[in-house]
């Protein structure tokens, strides 16, 4: 075991297996845990399916995994977000922060280290035109400009957290189990599938039978639960099915958002190739703000202690370095030091605009 993995010593090399191997990749089929047990016997792990199905509840309830079941991507149910940074004086930050949070449509906000804009959130809204309207009303409650950052290229979004232990690649993958489906490409969804998204956005049930207690909840056939959200993972509407851990659990606390000013001609090049390292679990490609922000990429990083962040950084600036001459005014790095609120996407209201 390693120093930064200490946090977690509580984990027996089970816990740790199951952590790895599936954070991705669970299988979508009606009794899931039985293939997935038969995987990890194939890995070592003497396992039947009560047992791991014992291992994620135990996992679930104690806080270890922030919870389980199929990843939907918001961008595609309907609707829009985008990330927004401010600043707020050091006297009144509190004060700004409770105005930021009242608004429904703030997701997520965190305080960051930065010179100026200190706070960050992201704001979700079931219609595009919303968002100007949202930050408006922010700046005429606070008094403080904001900075809209609105997604141009997304070149990574997979948020994996491996521990020491079984499986350290995490690469066990059973999506290939299930029904066999063909993706359609309708952006819009009826009524049932609506249903389903609303219903599994916070997780599965941690049961042997997961998919058909959700069918049970939207009177809907097991059947079509499977079949869609096998449709769903392959239209991309879901990321992953799996287990999703809460990283801080893990113990991996550093958060590092690096961000760098990538000249426009090599942005194209640089992302493929920053969403290649497997410690970075997003990369975006934002606008600048003249004056203000001259960012013009982001790549999200998490360590298990400061030290393991700060090599993660410097091998993104190493990669970086290939494209360009990267000079020390060139990028920086925000740390989160407060969560101010973390609601989630309202994936309701944005699935409920999308629906025919």
């Amino acid at each position: 075991m390693s120093e930064a993995d200490g946090d977690v010593a509580g984990l027996t090399e089970a816990d740790r297996a199951v952590i790895n191997a599936f954070q991705g990749g669970f299988p979508v089929v009606e009794r899931p845990f039985e293939p997935a047990a038969a995987a990890l016997r194939d890995r070592g792990i003497d396992v039947s399916a009560a047992e791991l199905l014992e291992i994620v509840q135990e996992l679930d309830e104690s806080g270890v995994l922030s919870r389980f079941g199929a990843l939907v991507n918001a961008e595609e149910i309907g609707g829009s977000a985008t990330l927004v940074a401010m600043h707020a004086d050091e006297d009144r930050f509190d004060e700004v922060a409770e105005t930021v949070n009242a608004h429904r449509e703030v997701a997520h906000n965190y305080e960051r280290e930065h010179p100026h804009l200190n706070m960050w959130f992201v704001v979700s809204v079931a219609d595009e035109s919303r968002v100007r309207e949202v930050l408006d009303e922010i700046e005429a409650e606070t008094g403080e400009e904001t900075y809209n950052l609105p997604k141009q290229q997304e070149f990574r979004v997979e948020a994996k957290f491996l521990l020491d232990g079984p499986i350290p690649d995490g690469d066990v993958d059973l999506s290939g189990l299930g029904p066999d489906v063909t993706p359609t490409d309708r952006r819009t969804l009826t009524p049932a599938e609506r249903d389903l998204v609303v219903e599994v956005q916070g997780g599965l049930p941690v049961t042997a039978t997961p998919y058909a207690d959700v069918a049970d909840a939207i009177d809907a056939e097991t059947a079509w639960v499977v079949e869609t959200i096998k449709r769903f993972e392959r239209e991309g509407k879901v990321r992953r099915v799996g287990v999703v851990p809460n990283h801080y659990a893990l113990g991996y606390t550093e958060n590092g958002m690096t961000v760098w000013d990538v000249p426009d001609g090599v942005v194209d090049e640089v992302g493929p190739a920053i969403a290649s390292l497997p410690f970075v679990t997003h990369c975006y490609e934002r606008p600048r703000h003249e004056g203000v922000w001259p960012y013009n990429f982001f790549a999200m990083t998490h360590g298990r202690s400061e030290a393991e962040s700060d090599r993660r950084i410097r091998r993104v600036r190493e990669e970086m370095a290939e494209f360009w001459d990267v000079g020390d005014d060139d990028w920086d790095s925000l740390f989160s030091t407060r969560i101010l609120k973390k609601t989630g996407i309202r994936l309701d209201e944005r699935a409920a605009a999308n629906t025919e």
